[in-house]
């Protein structure tokens, strides 16, 4: 009786420790975007550069550079108890942004086309 228990202990954790815990990358059109992003709890990122942050973002947006050397650091200060939806230019930028987001344990939100395809608010 022991043994068999030890087994299936030992087999639960093993199984436990191979589950993917990883949620998948939600792409979505700029309407729904709009609504996820309304949300309260719904931290919006915008991984382009500060040049292009500061000619236009959808309000509210934090500027976190993917191509900053720091931006894995700079992830890590969000809440990951919230989603986090990001975006960048084209869609390029967001969906390696979203990648590195969600293999640090965040649920993410990624804008299908980027900022290209926003059509509401734009703050300077």
């Amino acid at each position: 009786m022991k043994l068999k228990n030890i087994l299936l202990g030992g087999l639960l954790v093993f199984a436990l420790s191979t589950c993917d815990t990883k949620k998948e990358v939600k792409t979505i059109e700029v309407q729904e975007f709009k609504t996820e992003i309304a949300k309260p709890d719904v931290q919006l990122i915008d991984v382009r550069d500060a040049e292009l942050y500061s000619e236009g973002h959808i309000p509210g947006a934090m500027n976190i550079e993917l191509s900053s050397e720091n931006f894995v650091d700079m992830i890590q200060t969000l809440d990951k108890k919230n989603p986090v939806a990001v975006y960048c230019r084209g869609g390029g930028q967001s969906a390696e942004a979203a990648q590195k987001l969600n293999e640090a344990g965040f649920e993410v939100i990624e804008l299908q086309g980027g900022f290209l395809t926003w059509d509401g608010e734009v703050e300077k």
